[in-house]
């Protein structure tokens, strides 16, 4: 499933840098499912937990501005000197500080269930 939403992903990213609106904008909804369920399946090892739920607000980060950009209202203000592309950094930021919340406050405090066990 991981090597089917790299597929997605980059059929997606394509599309936006051909200007292939209704390919692009389709390849949404398989690439943020797959992303969503892939950080279910995750969910009882944090550090994968975080990094997928990181991952997929990425995605919904880098979907927005595609159609921003795709629909032509990336670069209208919203206000002040903020455009509707900047929005995008919303959930960019939100990847960030869940990651940043794993690295600096769970793992240090967690650190015998993020070893790796080799048998």
């Amino acid at each position: 499933m991981e090597n089917l939403h790299i597929v997605f992903w980059l059929l997606k990213d394509i599309s936006w840098c051909m200007i292939w609106k209704p390919l692009g904008i389709a390849m949404i909804f398989p690439t943020l499912i797959i992303s969503i369920v892939i950080a279910w399946r995750t969910r009882q090892f944090m550090s994968e937990l975080c990094h997928n739920v990181a991952i997929t607000v990425w995605i919904t980060a880098n979907s927005y501005w595609m159609i921003s950009e795709f629909c032509h209202f990336d670069a209208e203000t919203v206000w002040g000197e903020i455009t509707y592309k900047h929005l995008a950094l919303i959930p960019f930021v939100t990847g960030i500080l869940i990651l940043a919340w794993y690295y600096i406050y769970y793992q240090p405090r967690h650190k015998e269930t993020t070893e790796i066990i080799t048998e």
